[in-house]
């Protein structure tokens, strides 16, 4: 059985301060890819015993083992969820190598369009053990839900709470809606700690209309002199955004309906049709659009490249191809082939990996290294027009300032960018003790956290108790599920549990050979025992402390002690039993004094206990006077409380004062009083 005590409520949980002595209070955020760069997105999260790995990417400037995270700083085997934001490669590609390779034995959780899309780009050699990812879910003991990131299809912010510490993880979001996508979503709930993108630092996106401008003015100009436009992007995210721009400009303009748009991706052809399943994830025009019968990634004006070798390169034409950093694949054969020819044009569409090509390309040397290793001079023209769909800083300011974590943690971003995020946030939250740091890889960033565990008084408990007072107890079976505490009626156990469990209560029952006078047993009993009543009984009898029944069979001369068994009555049996063996072992007289000389030392105990308490309150509060029945009048300072030396009650106006005076009493009567077994 539990027994709860209620106590005031107190404010939200926050970080410690000065930190806790306890490591289970402890909370460790620990960048295993992503920090001070962008790539192999990977963030460890370990708390209370439970750990959380927060996405699972590659490096997409590096190959091989370089490109992975650094799992050799943690225990994979020790981490009870994986949870992938998105499908991109570096949140999502080196999953496989996690689950394959490592001792990892935990489950991996994604909303179902990433799921959906994950699963082609991984088909042939990803053991499928994803999950679909109901609206809320706990894993043992870790709750966890996501909100809408609007980076892409199916991208989500997940918030975590393990004993109360929420964790809000971010991965790549946009605050804008765009054709397709809406804005990321804004939790309702304050996170403790905020993991957060700062792919694009301080920087300011240019309004969407200006940049959609700026994009088709220069591929119609391009085109219309007979260049050719080579757009890299990666095959899913950004791409289907561009296309939905180009079909809609080229329907607009017969005059470019003779000029070809290419996109070069037989996966992304196959992954359309997830597109058109999840029309529910995306915003209120593509919808409209499809409850009229109309399918807007159904492109008039647009055609499919599935390799180089099917290209006919005779004249101007618009190809989108991957990979969007021109290390490699279709879009840096289509590159090397067009870089030198002064009519042609490059857009980079998105957001540069260091490290790669187009990083290289968009300072506009005058050579480039062609992937066969010779050089070429770079006369072709070079734009960059972001359509990236990641929060700069207006964005991450304000999606900041709504929920004001009290801890932020700057991940996804280079080093640059990142500390002059993380300054101009210090800034913004100067005198409002927020913490902002941007830690490296493998830097690992400690919170810690108060602990509080509060349980929930549920079922008939809390509908046949009131609201309890500061003190009070309700009793019932503690249940535990992770990090959630209820108090439950014994009887009520199947209904809040899984299993079928039920509770039995076992009634014990002992006899003790004594041949001598109830009475002396009464008398032992009650020097011990500030609770020894009477029982209604054709035999003599009594309880102790409501909780073991005593009897006399005089006929048997036998003692009989019966109780229902739990750790206090087994405890109070013990003591009792022992009493009644240490009275049959006492060969002297077994004298039991008088009910009026037992009622005079009892007295004579009251008057006692009352002249501690007043020499004690003096020695407290000076100017203490003695009224009748035993009352106290304290004055201090100009106020004046009545204490009521036997029960403790005190009256005051001033609430300050009556609390220091029944803390006082409290602690007065715990040295001049037996302890209550309710005090166990």
């Amino acid at each position: 059985m539990a027994s709860a005590v209620a106590a005031p409520v107190s404010g939200g949980k926050r970080q410690a301060p000065g930190g806790s002595r306890e490591d289970g209070n402890r909370m460790v955020v620990t960048p295993l890819g992503a920090g001070n760069e962008v790539g192999r997105s990977c963030v460890h999260v370990s708390y209370r015993g439970r750990a959380v790995l927060f996405d699972c990417g590659v490096h997409p400037a590096y190959s091989g083992v370089a490109a992975l995270p650094y799992f050799d700083e943690i225990d994979p085997a020790a981490v009870d969820v994986l949870l992938v934001t998105h499908f991109h490669l570096d949140h999502a590609a080196a999953l496989p190598y996690f689950l394959e390779k490592t001792a990892f034995k935990g489950r991996v959780f994604m909303t179902h369009a990433t799921k959906a899309i994950y699963q082609l780009l991984l088909l042939d050699y990803v053991r499928d053990r994803g999950h679909r990812l109901p609206p809320d879910r706990d894993v043992n003991g870790i709750r966890f839900w996501c909100y809408a990131a609007g980076h892409v299809l199916g991208a989500a912010m997940f918030m975590v709470d393990i004993a109360g510490a929420r964790v809000l993880y971010t991965g790549d979001y946009s605050r804008e809606e765009d054709r397709h996508l809406p804005a990321a979503e804004t939790p309702q709930l304050s996170p403790d700690v905020c993991i957060i993108e700062s792919t694009y630092g301080v920087q300011q996106h240019q309004p969407r209309d200006v940049r959609e401008r700026r994009f088709t003015e220069m591929v119609h100009s391009t085109v219309a002199q007979g260049g050719r436009v080579l757009i890299p992007a990666y095959a899913l995210g950004r791409a289907q955004e561009l296309l939905l721009i180009l079909d809609e400009y080229w329907s607009n303009h017969p005059e470019l309906h003779s000029i070809p748009i290419y996109y070069a991706s037989s996966l992304a052809k196959r992954c359309m049709a997830v597109y058109q399943t999840h029309i529910s994830s995306m915003n209120e025009n593509i919808r409209n659009k499809f409850g009229g019968q109309s399918n807007p990634f159904y492109f008039k004006h647009i055609e499919s490249l599935n390799s180089i070798d099917s290209f006919h390169d005779v004249g101007p034409s618009v190809v989108m191809a991957s990979p969007g950093g021109l290390q490699s694949g279709l879009s840096r054969q289509l590159f090397d082939r067009w870089c030198s020819d002064r009519k042609n044009a490059c857009v980079i569409p998105g957001y540069i990996v260091a490290g790669t090509l187009a990083k290289t390309i968009i300072n506009e040397p005058r050579e480039v290294t062609l992937a066969n290793g010779l050089t070429a001079p770079l006369n072709m023209q070079v734009h960059y027009i972001s359509f990236s769909a990641h929060a700069d800083f207006p964005q991450t300011s304000a999606f900041l300032d709504e929920l004001r974590p009290p801890n932020i943690v700057l991940v996804h971003g280079e080093a640059t960018e990142m500390s002059r995020l993380k300054q101009r946030l210090v800034s913004q939250f100067d005198g409002t003790n927020t913490n902002v740091v941007s830690p490296k890889n493998c830097q690992p960033v400690e919170l810690r956290f108060r602990s509080e565990k509060t349980a929930k008084v549920v079922g008939r408990l809390a509908a046949e108790n009131k609201v309890p007072d500061v003190g009070e107890s309700v009793s019932g079976l503690l249940l535990t599920k992770g990090f959630t505490y209820q108090i439950v009626d014994p009887e009520e156990l199947r209904v809040y549990t899984r299993a079928q469990l039920s509770s039995a209560n076992i009634t014990q029952r002992v006899t003790v050979p004594y041949s001598g006078s109830f009475d002396v047993i009464r008398y032992r009993l009650e020097q011990i025992y500030e609770c020894v009543e009477e029982s209604e009984s054709d035999v003599p009898a009594l309880v102790v402390h409501q909780r073991v029944r005593v009897s006399l069979d005089s006929e048997s001369h036998v003692v009989t002690l019966q109780w229902s068994s739990d750790p206090i009555s087994d405890m109070v049996s013990d003591s009792v039993v022992a009493v009644i063996l240490s009275v049959g072992r006492d060969k002297g007289p077994k004298h039991v004094r008088s009910e009026e000389a037992v009622r005079r030392t009892k007295e004579e105990a009251q008057r006692m206990a009352e002249k501690v308490v007043h020499a004690f309150m003096v020695s407290l509060f000076g100017d203490v006077k003695v009224a009748e029945e035993g009352r106290l009048v304290i004055s201090v300072d100009g106020d004046v409380a009545h204490l009521d030396g036997r029960s403790g009650d005190v009256e005051c106006e001033n609430a300050m004062l009556r609390q220091r005076i029944e803390t006082a009493f409290r602690r007065i009567q715990g040295v001049v009083r037996p302890i209550p077994l309710s005090a166990f």
